[in-house]
């Protein structure tokens, strides 16, 4: 069962999951990826009951997944199948969905993705601007994401990179 975005409301607390693509999605895989989670959402449950829940696709990279918690539960099944669609997803695209050791920021308006190793590196050696912001894909609730998604450098988990 779909969220639909006219009734997501920002008091809400849905549980987010992000896939961060280490590159843009072009035109044509974002419209197949759109297709696939569409069918996939319609009929996401957990043991059996529907789960209300949406996706979008944040700054052509990154996909959002939310999920109402508060009127069903996922369950480790229900994730494990999501995830399931996910790789499915990586595998025919090369998106690097589950590659964690990547950092993602905003630099000069263009969204950039480096090895997590490269991006330390580029910092401590002066190759970024501190004016960069950092995207945070740990956040966990739709709250979160909205506020604390995307931050300056220095609010960042990478503020503390020296």
């Amino acid at each position: 069962m779909k969220i639909e975005e006219s009734n997501i409301v920002e008091t809400n607390d849905y549980r987010v999951i992000i896939y961060p693509a280490s590159r843009p999605f072009e035109t044509k895989e974002a419209k197949a990826i759109t297709e696939k989670l569409f069918d996939f959402l319609a009929t996401w449950a957990a043991h059996g009951k529907p789960l209300s829940s949406s996706f979008k696709i944040e700054k052509n990279q990154f996909i959002i997944v939310c999920v109402d918690e508060e009127k069903e539960m996922a369950s480790g099944c229900s994730i494990d199948a999501l995830g399931k669609v996910m790789r499915e997803i990586d595998e025919e695209y090369q998106l690097g969905l589950f590659d964690r050791m990547k950092a993602s920021f905003v630099e000069n308006g263009e969204v950039k993705t480096l090895k997590l190793l490269d991006f330390k590196n580029k910092l401590r050696n002066g190759e970024l601007s501190k004016d960069i912001q950092v995207f945070d894909f740990s956040k966990n609730t739709y709250l979160d994401f909205l506020s604390h998604f995307l931050l300056p450098l220095e609010k960042s988990w990478a503020g503390s990179i020296n």
